[in-house]
């Protein structure tokens, strides 16, 4: 089974350099992980660290699949994942996220776990209505055809239609206010 450690990366001895690690990810690394969304999966996930004096630089490159519920059927179904994040950690006096892609840690850290950012990342690219292939294939299907339910114009208005010089369906009061100057 695996753990969080699998996933720390040392940087305290690291040169200032490019290095490059894989991480596998199944279904022991999603069961670290309290949630309900991902039932398991088979990735891998290149990260390539850019260490400068003041500066950490990952770049993750996840592909594989994981394991979805469909929420229309509950049929479980495999989902491609193909990710690519870059994640930025300067080095301050506290450890504390200062956006989404930017991170500051202290420079006395001595390792970086990346288990929490790959889980984040697959989390994220998922789409928000999970389903099956074979739905997705009859949304296509219902794309095509175009219907159109509700619309506010009457039959017959066009956005071409404004400058026609159609005086019948105008308001005899309106030609009064357009003699005005």
């Amino acid at each position: 089974m695996k753990k969080l450690r699998d996933y720390e990366i040392g940087i305290a001895k690291l040169a200032n350099k490019k290095h490059s690690y894989e991480f596998e990810m199944d279904d022991s690394f999603f069961s670290l992980f309290e949630q309900e969304i991902i039932l398991g999966g088979k990735l891998l996930a290149k990260v390539e660290l850019d260490k400068t004096e003041s500066l950490l630089t990952l770049h993750f490159d996840i592909k594989g699949t994981v394991r979805l519920t469909c929420d229309r059927s509950l049929e479980e179904f495999d989902q491609p994942v193909d990710i690519e994040e870059t994640l930025l950690i300067k080095f301050g006096e506290e450890n504390a996220e200062l956006d989404d892609d930017l991170w500051q840690i202290t420079p006395e850290t001595q390792t970086l776990n990346v288990a929490q950012h790959l889980y984040d990342y697959i989390g994220l690219s998922l789409p928000m209505k999970k389903l099956h292939p074979r739905f997705v294939e009859e949304l296509d299907e219902d794309d095509e055809r175009d219907i159109l339910i509700y619309s506010s114009r009457k039959a017959g208005d066009g956005e071409g239609d404004e400058n026609d010089d159609d005086d019948d369906d105008v308001d005899p009061r309106w030609d009064a206010l357009k003699n005005l100057n």
